[in-house]
């Protein structure tokens, strides 16, 4: 189990002192629990040994113990295709038949790892039309913020991809509001720039942020309302994002169903205007 799961586990059992502790970690997690316990103790204004009886609380053996586990979170977060590759890996079936099991076991494991509650609340602020959605990933995941956006766009109005300029980003935020969405998508290995958006954004309206990333955690997640962890592991050379992928297909037709007059009667004005009528159906 992550650190920061552990935390989040415990909350409604601590006491005001380990709250306080709690929230310093979770603020700056994972960097902050990789201060000496001293000055952890001095930021805090708790005491060496309540931080110790605290971290002996989370599962750990001493704040040594405590400090390993962020250490690897951070190696795991930061691992390349190159740190991923496993020679002679055992293949069940023939490749395909292999590569295909293993995306199905995330995809499960993605459906596991959201409950049905947050599910609803997320689509109900992606479909709200009252609210603006910014939408934003990084540098390979941004496939999935633009693959939203063109699907949700057709939807509803007031989407908006931001581009990857981070010039161009001020724009953007200037429009946005305390009602508004940024959806943001970031997987290791994080994009730190979009850490900052989302801290800018927050200060600057109070958008509300939603962060879909994996178990280790975008470091945008410390200023999301709402977090999506998909498992990414699939014992190849590449992270799949295919359990990510199903969850936001299953989120878009959640808002594009739950409305289907005002949907339908949408989408046959868009196509109404397309430039290009001969595209295929699939094209969408």
């Amino acid at each position: 189990m992550q650190v920061r799961q552990r935390l989040e586990n415990l909350s409604s059992e601590l006491t005001a002192t380990e709250r306080k502790l709690c929230t310093a970690l979770l603020l700056d997690y994972p960097y902050a629990g990789l201060d000496t316990i001293q000055d952890l103790a001095k930021k805090t204004g708790t005491s060496p040994p309540s931080i110790s009886r605290f971290v002996t609380k989370l599962g750990f053996q001493g704040y040594q113990d405590f400090q390993r586990h962020l250490i690897d979170e951070i190696r795991q977060s930061n691992r390349s295709p190159l740190d991923l590759h496993v020679g002679d890996r055992p293949i069940q079936g023939d490749y395909l038949e292999d590569f295909v099991s293993r995306a199905v076991n995330l995809i499960s494991a993605s459906a596991s790892a959201i409950t049905s509650a947050q599910f609803e609340r997320v689509c109900d602020l992606l479909g709200d039309e009252k609210r603006n959605v910014y939408l934003i990933g990084g540098r390979i995941s941004d496939a999935i913020a633009l693959y939203v956006s063109r699907h949700l766009r057709q939807v509803r109005s007031g989407v908006f991809h931001l581009p990857a300029d981070p010039e161009i980003w001020p724009e953007y935020m200037l429009r946005m509001r305390s009602k508004d969405v940024l959806f943001m998508v970031d997987y290791r290995r994080y994009q730190r720039n979009l850490a900052e958006l989302a801290r800018r954004a927050k200060a600057q309206s109070g958008v509300q942020i939603v962060v879909l990333t994996d178990k280790w955690m975008s470091p945008a997640a410390n200023h999301a309302n709402e977090v999506f962890a998909t498992p990414i592991e699939s014992g190849t050379v590449w992270d799949s994002y295919s359990g990510a992928m199903v969850l936001m297909e299953a989120m878009l037709t959640r808002i594009a169903e739950t409305n289907w007059d005002k949907t339908r009667k949408r989408i046959e004005a868009w196509d109404s205007l397309r430039f290009d009528h001969g595209a295929r159906d699939d094209d969408q």
